[in-house]
């Protein structure tokens, strides 16, 4: 089972494995469930079940798998405290944090334009 080799420089490679990175995240955090959790998060720490309340319709497979994804990606901590039944806690990262004001930038920017976009919307569709 043979490989494809880079033939490229090695700077060439980091940025292609950038570039792929970047893609893989994007396609991961760009969901309306992962762009709540994170919103939600950024105000305060939650347990899964408050986090639930606060995510309005999100299945508890749904919220399981987006937080399993956040934090592989390494923007949300999960802390697990050693009581009985455990305790079980979510918080952004300080990459999530950032993500978040992100996320922020793109919903001012819709608040923004949100007459234009209805405007365009309406003129293509009718």
């Amino acid at each position: 089972m043979g490989g494809k080799r880079y033939s490229g420089s090695p700077e060439d490679a980091d940025l292609a494995r950038a570039d792929s990175l970047a893609r893989e995240i994007f396609s991961d955090v760009a969901n309306k469930w992962a762009l709540l959790i994170i919103e939600f998060l950024g105000e305060r720490t939650l347990r899964f079940s408050e986090l639930r309340n606060e995510v309005e319709g999100i299945s508890h497979k749904m919220l399981t798998q987006n937080l399993r994804m956040l934090e592989r990606n390494g923007l949300v901590e999960r802390t697990v405290h050693p009581t009985v039944p455990p305790r079980v806690e979510y918080t952004l990262t300080e990459a999530g944090q950032a993500l978040r004001g992100t996320i922020d930038g793109m919903c001012a920017w819709t608040h923004q334009y949100i007459g234009h976009i209805d405007e365009s919307r309406r003129r293509f569709d009718g």
